[in-house]
Formats: C-alpha cells, structure tokens, sequence
C-alpha cells in the first residue's frame, strides 16, 4: 500500500512538472519542488476544495460540470500561491494547466502504479 501512494505521488509530480514545461505561465523551480506543489494541491483539493464544490454544487449541476473546470483552475492557482518554486500566472494558464494535470495525471497513474489496472511495468 506505501508503495502504490508513493508511486502515486512520484507519479503526480512527474505530471506536473511535464505541464509546467508544456503550459506557458505555469512554472515549477526543479522536480524537488513539484513534489512539494504535489502534497500542497492535494492538501487544497482535500480541504477548501471539498467545501467549494458542496457550495457550487448548483452552479456545478447547471453547467453540466463545467464549472469544475473553473473550480480546479482556482484550486491550482490558490495551490501555488503555498508552494515557494511553483508558480502559475493568471486564470488561463491555471485552466489549462488543471486539465493537462488532470490528464496527464491519469495516464501517469495508470502506467507507473502497481496494482492498478493497465499498468505497465518498467
């Protein structure tokens, strides 16, 4: 089990710090720092996230989701406003980094952590 949230989180930064190369406006300082940013955007989507997404759930349920989108951009942003060395710079960089990150994330996840479905082993 330590080892798939380990992996998980390897995983993560890895994910992140690729956006930070693909998505101008978005900067991570070193591989170090995307670990960190990694913990923090967790910390955020766990905490103020969940309490923003019950609030907007109206807002949420009317747009058919796509608020989500608008949630995720802010939560990212808000995260790099914690994280010395990770930085995002204004709303279209965060929005196009949430949903590159949340991709990117996935198929990262899907590959390089044991025990999942479609894993592939290195």
């Amino acid at each position: 089990m330590l080892v798939r949230i380990i992996a998980s989180w390897l995983a993560s930064a890895l994910a992140l710090w690729i956006v930070a190369q693909i998505v101008p406006g978005i900067a991570v300082r070193g591989f170090g720092a995307a670990l960190a940013a990694t913990i923090v955007i967790a910390l955020v989507n766990g905490t103020i996230g969940v309490v923003l997404k019950f609030l907007f759930f109206p807002v949420t349920f009317l747009t058919l989701g796509l608020f989500l989108l608008v949630l995720n951009a802010l939560l990212l942003k808000l995260a790099s406003l914690f994280t010395p060395g990770f930085s995002v710079h204004g709303f279209i960089p965060a929005l196009l980094g949430s949903v590159v990150l949340t991709i990117l994330g996935s198929l990262l996840r899907r590959m390089l952590v044991p025990g999942r479905p479609g894993t592939i082993y290195l």
